[in-house]
């Protein structure tokens, strides 16, 4: 899968350095996943919240941080919208 949004990543872990290492390692699995369904999704990441529109909901550190994305399967994106 291919990340976009990184610079919007790079720009909290300035911000939020406690989290840096739990995101650069969520960054390295989505881009060396081969993810062909929701469910794949649910095998790698069981705590993530599949919502509507292709929303996916990803915990970070513990649940600590919450990174909305929304994955377009079909064109192996994930597209960074929010982190918080």
């Amino acid at each position: 899968m291919k990340v976009v949004g990184l610079k919007l990543l790079d720009e909290f872990k300035k911000k939020h350095g406690d989290c840096r290492r739990q995101i650069d390692g969520w960054v390295n699995d989505v881009t060396n996943s081969n993810w062909r369904s929701f469910n794949d999704i649910k095998k790698d990441y069981p705590q993530a919240s599949i919502l509507h529109d292709n929303t996916v909901i990803f915990n970070i550190k513990g649940n600590n941080y919450r990174l909305a994305t929304v994955v377009v399967i079909v064109a192996g994106r994930v597209f960074i919208t929010l982190r918080g």
